[in-house]
This record gives C-alpha cells, structure tokens and sequence, in this order.
C-alpha cells in the first residue's frame, strides 16, 4: 500500500472513535450548538489528513534528521560536545514544542498572566535541555536507568513538600506537554543513534529508551525551582471562555490555520536551522538525500499545520462544552464514564505514539508489539482522565493523593521488569501526553472545574496531564512483568 494511504488509513481510525463519542453525546445527554459541531467535523477532517501528512514526514525527516546529529555528537569522542550538543538540541526542541505552547498560553489566561507564558517556555526548555544532556551521556557512560529515575523522583518527591498546589499541577503538566508531536521522534531517535554506537546489541537495544522519561522528569524538577525560587503566593484561576457561536465555521478554522503557520514555522525553524549547520559541518550528505530530507520536512510543515488548526479550532472548544454539561447533571457518574472513554480512546489520536511504538517494534525485533502496547497505554490514560474527574466532583482530593501513591508504585515496578520496559514505560509517560491531551482532554476537564461548586480550576482544571503521563509508567511496567512471567514459564517448561 501507498505510505500516505497507510497512514491516512491508520489517521482516520484513529480519529472516528473520538468523533463518534462526541456525535453520540451530542444526539443523546447534550445539547451543543450547531455551529459549533460542524466546526468539530471540519476540525476531524483536517486532523485525519494533517496527521497522515506529518507521520509520514516523521519517517523521512525528524527521525532521520535525530539518528544523523546523535551520531555526530558520538563520533566527537568529546564529553564536553556530546552534553553541550545535546542541551542546546533539547532545549531548541523543547521551546518550539507545539504542546507546550498550547499548554504555556492555557497557563497564562487562566492565571490572568500571573504566570507568564515566556516563563513556562524557558524554564521548561532548560529543564529539558539540562537532562537531554545528562540523559545522552548516561547511555554513553552505561549508567543505570533505573537508579537515575528512582533518584530524580526522589528529588522530585523533597520537592514537592515546598511547591504550592497550582505549580505542583503545571510542574507535571509541563512535564507531559513538553514531550509532544516534535520532541518525541526527535528524543527518540537521539536516543537510538547514541545507542547504536555500542557494540553490545543488548545494551543498544535498552539504551534506546528511557531518555524521554529522564527529560520529562527534569522539567518537573525545574518547574519546581521556579516556585521555591519565585515564591509566588496564592495564584487565582478563572476559565475564560471565547466561544464563537454564530460565526461562519469556514472562516474560523482558516484563522487557526494562519495562527498555526507562525506556531510551526517557530516549531521547525530551529531543528531547521540545525540540521544545515550539521549538514555543512559533519553530514555532508549528497544531493539525493538531502532533498530527500527537505522534502519531508515540508510534509512535517503542512501536516503539523493542518493537525495543529483541527484541533484548536474545533477540538478544544466543543471539550470545553461537553466538560460543562456533563459537569451541570446532577449525576456524576456520566463525567467520569465519559472521561474514561474519551481518555482510552484519545490516546490513539496522539502523534507520538505511533512514533514510539513502531520504534519499539523495530529495536526489540517485532517482540513487543504495537497491538498490545496501545491497548495498555488506552486503558492507562482512560484511567488518567477517569480519577482526574473524580478529583474536579469530589472535594478535599488532591493531585497529591494520586501522584504520590503512584510514582511510588512506578518506581517499585521498575526493579520487577527489564530495563527495555523501564524504558518504554518512562516514554510512554511523556508521549501519552502530546498536543491531543494538551487540548481536548484538558479542556474537557477544566470545563467541569468550571462549573462544579467548590472545584478550582487552577488547580483542579489543570493536573489531569499529570495523571496520562503517570498511568503509563505503571501500565507498561505491568505488562512488562506479564512478559517476565510469561517468558520464565516459557524457559522452565522448555528445559
């Protein structure tokens, strides 16, 4: 089949179930203004083929472009280049990341710019920036994933104890965001071509995950400096809404298509521009490939364009709506019912994901599949959105009493299972959480913050981010177990 059928194929069965869920909400439990769905439906169509078009520039562009600087920087034989390399490729990606500006402007309005949006954007991409840096020098160096991960939560956790609730929310929702639609392919494929380097087909294969992970754990880390440094007291948060019933849907849709242009243009423009000084210094490919490169980065353009305009220009406004009234029954159950439907089923609409699990697929030799990784990471964010929903309608529950309980857990499982599903786990975090999360799902439940007496929607509204990037880690680890009681029954009745 084609390459752009396939994944036009695998776009468009990936979208309906979302679609679908609304529509039926819609003619059943809602009442959404017209207008408004048929902005949805053009929203859908414009995804289904932006998302086709960028995955398929991915795999000729992005994930090349990752394996050839990786490479580069591991040839140098120079620490000094591999860290300084690796920051500055980390911290260019993470700032042009399309998630976390969607994120980072969410953060502004409903704080009233108490937070800025400029603030958020640096002091995440350092973040980043900092542990891609350490994270490639760990693979060289053959340093244990498990206990850097299980040191970084531990500072985490210490400081946790001085960060005010709203920060402790957005530390983790940065911490998704960042990891989005641009980092993950580039993340990983830095990762593996850091890895590749090694003689050991072991090492290389566990050593290509887990550097998404440790990235996103170092931006929670300095999310929180941030608060201790700032001390920024109590921050209030309002919902605001600018909803446009009554205008033409064409119109709309083709104002977040311009408005998408610049956001993209910044997105590519650096990864661009690195990837000709690499070119002129270090690749110098021939005519052949390099077009073939460029060719593809005008397909990550314009699909990335068209995905970016879909979703904002339909998706997360008409989440807004549907968190509201399911939020205004009087019944509650039919907010959470709907948040675990629309969490389990949102994950396949994530670019990321297909990314990270057809890499897992081609570094593990087709023995971790992609039919059975999606199916876990599905239930693991259904369950996300679910228990974020019962925090939003039940007073005194706090993001606290999840994260705490659960990274505990994650950490525990990592010394159960193998460092190749440590790995996949701690990424499958981070891409769980891209620019469909960042949007839809995040609209959805700060629609029901809104609205529900006593919730706030700084607080309550925001963290559900938080919770998609944690459930994976036990998720995964726990399909990672299955594996290892699987495959030691499998040895003891062969021998």
């Amino acid at each position: 089949m084609n390459p752009f059928l396939e994944k036009l194929k695998d776009s468009f069965l990936s979208i309906i179930p979302i679609a679908a869920i609304v529509l039926i909400l819609n003619f059943t439990v809602l009442n959404l203004d017209a207008a408004l769905v048929v902005r949805f439906l053009i929203s859908v169509a414009s995804i289904i083929i932006g998302l086709s078009i960028f995955l398929l520039g991915i795999d000729i562009s992005i994930t090349k472009i990752g394996s050839l600087m990786s490479a580069a920087l591991a040839k140098s034989n120079k620490a000094s280049i591999l860290l300084i390399g690796g920051f500055l490729l980390g911290f260019f990606i993470s700032i042009a990341e399309p998630a976390l500006m969607i994120l980072a402007n969410q953060v502004s309005d409903v704080s009233a710019g108490q937070i800025s949006r400029m603030s958020i954007l640096v002091v995440v991409s350092l973040g980043l920036g900092i542990m891609i840096a350490v994270g490639l020098y760990r693979i060289v160096k053959n340093t244990s994933l498990k206990k850097m991960l299980a040191g970084m939560y531990f500072v985490i956790f210490l400081l946790a104890f001085f960060v005010t609730p709203e920060f402790l929310a957005i530390a983790f929702d940065s911490s998704g965001a960042t990891t989005g639609a641009m980092a993950v392919p580039f993340v990983l494929a830095l990762a593996a071509g850091i890895a590749h380097m090694k003689k050991n087909a072991h090492r290389h294969e566990s050593d290509s995950f887990g550097l998404v992970g440790i990235a996103s754990s170092g931006v929670i880390i300095a999310v929180m400096i941030m608060c201790i440094i700032s001390q920024p007291g109590d921050i209030s948060g309002e919902l605001h809404l600018t909803f446009t019933e009554g205008r033409n849907a064409i119109s709309v849709f083709l104002e977040y298509v311009s408005l998408s242009l610049s956001e993209v243009t910044l997105s590519l423009a650096p990864i661009v521009i690195m990837f000709f000084i690499f070119q002129k210094i270090s690749f110098k490919m021939g005519h052949r490939p390099l077009i073939k490169i460029v060719k593809g980065l005008i397909y990550t353009f314009v699909g990335l364009v068209l995905f970016l305009a879909g979703v904002n220009a339909g998706f997360m406004e008409i989440g807004i709506h549907v968190g509201m009234e399911l939020a205004a029954y009087d019944n509650k159950f039919f907010l959470i019912v709907v948040g675990f439907a629309l969490g389990f089923v949102s994950i396949l609409a994530e670019p990321s994901v297909y990314v990270l699990t057809r890499q897992v697929e081609e570094e593990t030799s087709g023995s971790i599949k992609k039919r059975i990784l999606v199916p876990t990471l599905s239930i693991g964010v259904g369950v996300a959105v679910a228990i974020s929903a019962i925090r939003v309608v039940v007073p005194g529950i706090q993001l606290w009493h999840y994260l705490l309980p659960g990274y505990i857990i994650a950490v525990g499982l990592m010394y159960f299972v193998s460092n190749t599903f440590v790995g996949i786990a701690y990424d499958s975090g981070g891409v769980a959480s891209g620019p469909m999360t960042a949007t839809f799902i995040l609209a959805f439940i700060q629609g029901a913050a809104e609205v529900t007496p006593g919730a706030d929607v700084m607080v309550d509204g925001f963290g559900m981010i938080a919770m998609v990037a944690m459930t994976p880690l036990i998720a995964i680890q726990i399909l990672g177990l299955v594996y290892r009681i699987k495959s030691a029954k499998a040895a003891k009745e062969g021998a």
